[in-house]
């Protein structure tokens, strides 16, 4: 902080620095990374190297030591300060703070701090080669358990190069076959009791035993350990330790003792008053009820009514459904918000929070089905900001402090069960023990030597080891289960796909149910099987290579049945977690009560977790305190600072309280630069006037600058906050009008009511940022009507008789009559069309039988759309590489669209061109031509009263496929997954494939008939572009009953994050053909269409109108 405020340093780049950032800009520092205030330059740069606490940690990154080590010992660079920090002492090597300082500013010499540094390196170098040579450690470590928990922590265990071997006690069939440290210990019969591990300590001559489940450490194998084997250390809590899961009745009363937020409790040994106790409460003083002992995971009920409740007392004591675990019985009261599994180490002194994880209870997708041990997980979890995470450590150093007082040290890992409720962070109950699955997806973020970490925890010595997690890393694991769990479920199955899981860079599969056959095979032997784990730089792409190595995986009974099952949802409600809003405001603060309402109705996705005020009596304080204790609401005193140190002290509690995106309402105050670029895209103000008209300016007199350059329109702009003031990127922008004898005050309240209904469509903008729109996957739909326009006037100019070259339609007409021809009331149509990007699965699938319908569809489907009845067809099909049996299917397809739409094909083209076409390439193109009576061309006679009728279409047809095929790229599907929106089609290219739906069969009567005013072709650009186009001016479309979305354009929806807007412009959304249909012909329409077979929709009506002229009144 002095080195960037005093001396001028400009930037600061830490590396493998968590927390660093936020530690920085917070109170004493108030210091960003870059960009300071001051104008002075330092003399020199500085890099400043923090001693590692391990040496292992220093083997680990020795690669930081060696840029040290040059940096020093290169004498190019005279500029260069390289310093180093020793935490061991809490001093800097070679000089003091106040030392380093004068030799940045040029003022002292560095000699001194390169020869410390250089001998501290030493130092670190004789270590490490002591640890690497004959003479170093080499410990041997027995891991208690069977489970993915186990496999998890082996694996961690491994990467410690101060271990030989890891023996797994039982271990399971994929600590077996890991390699290796790793191993199963042998003779023990699949046993893990204190005897048989005792017996294998003293046997393999163990160091350490680390011991995973709870019924060890209930059973006392650590006491056993102690007196047995005092040199060997144990990772785990003693008898006295782990009761603080063997006895949830225990807990509550420590918890209560002590302080630490849990729920209102009762404790019962009584049945009878148990249930007293149920019948005295409110009718709607929901309760949980708990066996207090071990249930294996299943003691917790969790009743909605009071008879249900006295149901589940009953169920525990009376019918004693966990056996002893229910001789005591503890209800207590129901809380809600998200829940998180906090682990932290402990050392019997003090206690290290790692990341949060988040588990899946429930057995399926949405949190439905029974409770099991665990379907996936995920950590950090993005509920448990910096500052709820320091926050719950807290509770857990308190617990650890507590035990410790009682004469019970409690030393391995704490894992706290939290609920995060609306009154902050209470603890739901405490294991003795890593969670399953969450150890999975922890233990793959530590940075830190594991086994150090352990050693630390058994000898006392936490503080001194620096406990690192992988920062910007999350993981996710999903737990493949045999089908039927966690009910009756079968065994025996073998289990493929494990190395092609397991070949993928960023997966990790850990066994817990299985077992290897005589023959090496591995086969399952539990209820949950395996879990997944993926890791990348964000949550989204960690879950994305977990389900991608899911997918490499199957157990197959002997008769070839599939009998896996796994959630599809894992970690699907923080990947879409609501926008966390920070506020900073100095006023009242009106523009924020919309934003307020639209978070609590649910029209934003998004929540208010922070309101800062450089005022200590502004009101907009209250509005944050009304929202309730979880949201963070601090007045910070700008007395003595600069503006850059106060904006980073905004800039600390917005992030301690995990904000995303950060609004200004009121607030009167000039931004640092650097404050800007840390938010930059993330932060908005409003202004009172249409900027860039009148920047600069503030409140009333903004709005007399209007009123004086006498403007007939004021309002208010959304812009992004950027060094210039004012001058950000305009987001919104909504306008009033300046009414004659207008004043300063009366034109603030108007434009005022506009700013909070502003601030939210700009929030609405933003969380829309990640969709991915048509445009987005190359395809412009404004671009392409702008085209048409451009090319108007040049197609206009090629007119002749009989050819009017209007472009815009959906056919171009031909006159007989005015070319010469004796039909005088003949017009002929002429229609082309190809596939698109649709050809492209085709082509991945091979499978080429339906595309050559598409092709027909598309072009016949627009002739009837004039009125026409389809008389003739070709096609041009080309290719680099001509394969018969290919270009075979495809024609046989378009045989077959032309009988559906009792066309002739008549001829083709065929080309073959080597260097237009990469090999197994083709495209195609069709050319329609059809007959219409002049009197009978449509669109005719539009207007408003006309019916709109709808025809279903068969699926996405063959528009949109650039964006779908960037859907299932974003989505990790491929054209063989299964299809995760029919499960009638085999695969997701089978149902993509589906061909599109011809309209001729089920039109031609109507148009016969003289049923329609006109007819829209539902293609590219959807409803919403393609309706107006045989729409006359002044007549508006109202759809008022539009179907609901057919499956498939739920996941695009799903997938892609359109609104309806959006995706009505993108696909056809279930409506493939629309009818204009005359008034008095509705229900002979809906006849004719019956007697074919053909659905009808109810869409809507015309009427008069100006503007959009297609009004959606129905949602999708």
């Amino acid at each position: 902080s002095k080195a960037v405020n005093e001396c001028g340093i400009k930037t600061i780049a830490p590396n493998r620095s968590q927390g660093f950032e936020v530690a920085l800009s917070g109170a004493p520092y108030r210091t960003f990374l870059g960009n300071p205030a001051t104008e002075k330059t330092a003399a020199s740069s500085l890099l400043l190297y923090c001693l590692p606490t391990s040496v292992t940690e220093y083997l680990g990154f020795a690669s930081e030591a060696s840029l040290v080590r040059s940096k020093i010992l290169s004498f190019t660079d005279e500029s260069l300060v390289v310093a180093i920090f020793d935490p061991t002492t809490n001093a800097f090597v070679g000089g003091s703070a106040a030392d380093i300082l004068a030799t940045i500013s040029g003022s002292s010499s560095k000699n001194n701090f390169a020869a410390a540094s250089l001998g501290a390196l030493a130092q670190l170098d004789a270590l490490a080669a002591a640890q690497l040579g004959s003479s170093g450690r080499s410990d041997v470590v027995i891991v208690v358990g069977a489970g993915g928990r186990e496999h998890a922590i082996a694996v961690a265990l491994a990467q410690s190069p101060l271990i030989s071997k890891i023996i797994c006690c039982p271990g399971n069939g994929g600590t077996a076959v890991e390699g290796g440290k790793i191993s199963n210990a042998e003779g023990v019969n699949g046993k893990q009791d204190n005897d048989t591990v005792i017996s294998l300590v003293k046997r393999v001559g163990a160091h350490m035993v680390v011991v995973g489940p709870e019924a060890p450490l209930v059973d006392g194998l650590v006491d056993e350990l102690k007196v047995q084997c005092p040199a060997v250390r144990a990772f785990g809590p003693t008898k006295a330790g782990a009761e603080l899961e063997a006895s949830k009745a225990f807990t509550k009363d420590f918890l209560q003792e002590h302080g630490i937020p849990t729920a209102k409790y009762r404790n019962f040994t009584d049945a009878a008053e148990a249930i007293a106790y149920v019948e005295s409460l409110d009718e709607n003083d929901r309760q949980v009820v708990k066996a207090s002992g071990l249930a294996a995971g299943k003691g917790v009920l969790l009743p909605t009514t009071k008879e249900e409740t006295i149901a589940a007392v009953k169920e525990i004591m009376s019918d004693k459904a966990f056996g002893t675990a229910g001789d005591t019985c503890v209800i207590e009261s129901f809380m809600t918000g998200p829940e998180a599994s906090c682990l932290a180490f402990c050392d019997g002194k003090t206690a290290v929070l790692m990341p949060a994880a988040q588990d899946h209870k429930r057995a399926l997708d949405n949190d439905e089905g029974l409770n099991t041990g665990g379907m996936g997980a995920y950590a950090p979890a993005p509920c448990v900001t910096p500052d709820l995470q320091k926050e719950i450590e807290a509770m857990c150093i308190k617990t650890v402090e507590k035990m410790a007082e009682r004469g019970t040290p409690y030393v391995g890992v704490l894992y706290a069960g939290m609920m995060l409720t609306p009154n902050g962070p209470s603890c739901l109950e405490f294991n003795c023990r890593f969670g399953d699955p969450e150890t999975q997806v922890v233990l793959p973020l530590l940075e830190t030597d594991l086994y150090e970490v352990f050693c630390a925890c058994c000898d006392g010595t936490l503080s001194s080891v620096d406990v690192r997690f992988k920062e910007n890393t999350a993981a996710a694991t999903v737990v493949c289960a045999a089908k039927g769990y966690p009910e009756t479920y079968p065994k025996g199955m073998a289990i493929n796909g494990l190395q092609a899981a397991n070949d993928i860079s960023s997966v990790k599969v850990y066994h817990a149910g299985t077992k290897l056959d005589t023959e090496g095979v591995s086969r399952c032997s539990g209820g949950r099987v395996l879990a997944v784990t993926g890791v990348g730089p964000s949550l989204k792409e960690a879950l994305g290579a977990a389900y991608e190595g899911v997918g490499k995986i199957s157990f197959t009974g002997n008769d070839g049945e599939l009998l896996m099952h796994h959630r599809k949802d894992i970690a699907k409600g923080a990947i879409g977690k609501k926008l966390r809003i920070g506020v900073l405001g100095s006023t009242r603060g009106t523009a924020l009560i919309p934003v307020i309402e639209a978070c609590k109705s649910g029209a934003l996705h998004a929540e208010i977790v922070a309101v800062v005020s450089n005022k200590s009596d502004a009101p907009i304080l209250d509005k944050g305190n009304a929202l309730g204790p979880t949201v963070t609401v601090k007045a910070l005193s700008s007395k003595g600072l600069s503006r850059q140190q106060f904006d980073a002290e905004c800039t600390s509690v917005l992030l301690g309280a995990g904000v995303d995106y950060v609004l200004l309402v009121g607030y009167m105050r000039i931004l640092s630069t650097p404050f800007t670029d840390f938010w930059s895209g993330r932060c908005v103000n409003v202004h009172p006037s249409l900027l860039p008209k009148h920047a600069g300016g503030m409140d009333l007199a903004v709005h007399q600058a209007v009123i004086d350059a006498k403007e007939t329109e004021s309002g208010c702009t959304i812009h992004e906050v950027t060094e210039a003031v004012d001058g950000g990127p305009i987001i919104v922008q909504k306008t009033v009008q300046v009414a004659s004898g207008e004043t300063a005050e009366s034109l603030k309240a108007k434009v005022q009511a506009l700013e909070g209904p502003a601030f939210v469509e700009a929030i609405e903008r933003y969380c829309r940022g990640n969709v991915i729109s048509y445009a987005d996957a190359g395809v412009s739909i404004d671009a392409g009507n702008a085209l048409v326009e451009v090319i108007k006037p040049a197609c206009k100019s090629t007119r002749r008789p009989g050819c009017d070259a209007d472009l815009g339609g959906f056919g171009g007409l031909f006159d007989l009559a005015a070319a010469g021809y004796s039909s005088a009331n003949t017009v002929l149509i002429g229609a082309t069309d190809g596939v698109g990007t649709k050809l492209r699965i085709a082509q991945a699938t091979k499978n080429h039988d339906f595309v050559g319908i598409d092709l027909v569809a598309m072009c016949v489907n627009d002739l009837i759309v004039a009125g026409g009845e389809p008389l003739f067809f070709l096609d041009y099909y080309a290719t680099g590489s001509l394969e018969i049996e290919e270009a075979a299917a495809v024609v046989r397809g378009i045989a077959e669209g032309c009988r559906q739409s009792n066309c002739g094909l008549i001829g083709g083209e065929t080309a073959e061109m080597p260097s237009m076409y990469a090999p197994g390439d083709y495209d195609l193109a069709g050319f329609s031509v059809g007959a219409v009576d002049r009197d009978c061309i449509l669109p005719k006679d539009v207007g408003a009263g006309d019916v709109l009728l709808g025809l279903p279409s068969s699926g996405i047809h063959s528009n949109g496929f650039s964006l779908v095929r960037k859907l299932l790229e974003k989505e990790k599907l491929d054209y063989s997954s299964p299809c995760p929106w029919d499960s009638s089609s085999a695969t997701v290219g089978d149902s993509l494939l589906t061909p599109t739906k011809i309209y001729v069969k089920s039109c031609m009567p109507l148009l016969k008939n003289k049923c329609l005013h006109g007819m829209a072709h539902i293609t590219g650009g959807g409803l919403l572009e393609n309706l107006p186009r045989v729409l006359p001016k002044g007549v508006v479309a109202e759809i008022t009953g539009h179907p609901p979305l057919p499956a498939v354009f739920k996941w695009m929806q799903q997938a892609s994050g359109l609104d309806d807007h959006e995706l009505l412009r993108t696909f056809n959304c279930g409506i493939g053909m629309v009818l204009i249909v005359k008034a008095d012909k509705v229900e002979e329409t809906k006849s004719l269409l019956a007697s074919s077979g053909s659905v009808v929709y109810d869409l809507g009506h015309l009427v008069a109108g100006e503007g959009e002229q297609v009004i959606m009144k129905s949602t999708l």
